[in-house]
This record gives structure tokens, sequence and C-alpha cells, in this order.
């Protein structure tokens, strides 16, 4: 249990540094300037720690739930097959849905696409090494 508590807090916490590094970045900054007209003028940093801390959370308990039935033999490869299922759901369906509802550049859409995969695999990566279900 204190394994769960340190790697999803750390989960967590790295989520928020990954967040902020695939948003704030210069690269990131010019091609979601797409969203100016309907972005705030400043961000809620605790609430948006608190959420990422509770993603955090959640993602290292779905992964321990899931962990016998996902692919792979080794906790890494298990944590890679868990990264590329929770980018498609959690990245890929919102891309799709971005793309078909409102009018942003392809660029700025396969940004999204690789950036939230790399994000996805770093986590995966993180739960990979470190988790494993109580037998």
């Amino acid at each position: 249990m204190t394994t769960y508590i340190v790697v999803s807090i750390a989960g967590g916490f790295l989520f928020a540094i990954l967040d902020g590094l695939i948003n704030a970045n210069p690269m990131a900054q010019r091609l979601n300037a797409v969203y100016k007209p309907i972005v705030r003028e400043s961000l809620n940093v605790v609430a948006g720690i608190v959420i990422d801390l509770a993603y955090g959370f959640i993602l290292a308990a779905v992964f321990l739930l899931l962990y016998q039935s996902l692919p792979g033999g080794t906790g890494i490869e298990k944590g890679l097959s868990f990264a590329i299922l929770v980018w498609f759901f959690r990245v890929v369906m919102s891309v799709a849905s971005t793309w078909v509802m409102f009018i942003v550049p392809a660029r700025t859409l396969v940004y999204t696409l690789f950036a939230g995969l790399a994000e996805m695999v770093i986590l995966g990566i993180l739960y990979g090494f470190t988790l494993q279900p109580a037998l």
C-alpha cells in the first residue's frame, strides 16, 4: 500500500510537470494559439495539481486492476501496454473529437497526439517499473 501511495503521488506530480512542459513551451504556445479566444487569462495552479494528483492515484489503481490482463511478460511491457491503452482513451479520442467539432490546424492535433503519447509512455514506464499487484 505504501508503494502505491508513493508511486501515485509521484505519478501525479509527474503529470503536473509534464503537462507544464507540454503546454507551456514556445512551440506548444504557437500551436495552441488557435485556442487563445477561449483560454483563461490565468490558471488555478492548486486545482491543476490536485487534479493531476487524483489522476496519479486513479491511473495507478487502474494499472493494478488491469495488471494481469495487460499484454507483456514484464512490468515494463505491461506499463507500455497500459500507456498505449490510456493514450488511446485519453488523447486519441479527444483529438478525434476536436478534429470533428472544431477548426484546429492539423499540426496542433498531431502535436497533441505525440505529446500525449510521450506523457503516457513516461507514466506507463513509472507504473511498470514500480507497481505490481499483491498476490
